[in-house]
């Protein structure tokens, strides 16, 4: 369904300290990932800040946010942080953005702003999402989605999507998801992307602790979001989920990244 190569990213749960981050990026461009990206707030830093920092110790590997929310910044210093990051690290730096998770509402009360109804929401990543593709020479374009509107949304706009879904979503799930947004793309050549919960058959602890649910269980279920068995396995279903899905684009939580990279070294340049 798509001729793009995979591109693999690493999603930064935590930084304890300027030490630990920047090994954490080297080790990421080491290991043969493309992208570190960073939630947003990163343990309560700001991502763009700790963005730079991993750009500064690496040559290749790109930074991104996944994803800045949109409402926590003025759009005008969205677009300068976002361009200074672009410009400075010679076009490592992708942006990603979204409307928020749930628990974005008491950030947002930190920052003394209104979260507002998700239509408002919406409306409101419409008009950042308008004014940062008028910059000239911008950073690649990332846009998370779930919902219909944003899908149709991220469909038309982003460079990149990845597609929220719940963590139980199957694949014919993730089909239909997929397949809004190829919908709203139209011609558009637009990267699709997931995130992975979980790779292999270890247990994974935070599963268990912020979902209620483990590794074994969301296999059995037949979720998308985790791949179960051995490196050659979990490479075997990412390349058929390409063809199928067209997916190329795959992060996963840093805390898999030993796991992974023996994943990413069956796919690397395929």
């Amino acid at each position: 369904m798509t001729d793009k190569p995979f591109r693999f990213g690493l999603v930064a749960g935590q930084a304890n300290g300027l030490d630990d981050w920047t090994r954490l990026a080297r080790k990421t461009e080491a290991h043969g990932f493309d992208t570190l990206v960073s939630p947003d707030p990163l343990t309560g830093l700001d991502p763009f800040t700790a963005l730079s920092a991993a750009a500064a110790v690496t040559t290749e590997l790109h930074v991104g946010t996944f994803v800045a929310v949109d409402k926590f910044r003025d759009r005008r210093l969205l677009a300068w942080q976002a361009d200074s990051l672009h410009r400075l690290t010679g076009g490592r730096f992708e942006l990603g953005l979204g409307t928020g998770r749930p628990d974005a509402g008491r950030h947002l009360e930190k920052l003394g702003v209104e979260p507002g109804t998700p239509r408002e929401r919406l409306d409101h990543i419409s008009e950042t999402v308008r004014y940062l593709k008028t910059q000239p020479d911008r950073p690649k374009l990332l846009l998370a989605a779930g919902g219909p509107r944003m899908l149709a949304l991220a469909g038309r706009e982003a460079d990149a999507v990845t597609v929220a879904w719940s963590p139980r979503a199957t694949e014919d799930e993730a089909r239909d998801l997929v397949g809004a947004v190829r919908e709203a793309a139209g011609d558009r050549d637009v990267e699709l992307a997931m995130n992975l919960l979980a790779v292999g058959d270890e247990p994974a602890p935070w599963l268990e602790r912020y979902l209620g649910t483990t590794v074994q269980e969301l296999a059995a279920h037949g979720s998308v979001s985790v791949l179960p068995g051995t490196p050659r396995q979990a490479a075997d279903t990412l390349l058929r989920r390409r063809d199928e899905l067209g997916i190329s684009y795959v992060t996963i939580n840093s805390g898999h990244a030993d796991q992974f990279a023996r994943v990413v070294e069956l796919l690397k340049d395929r």
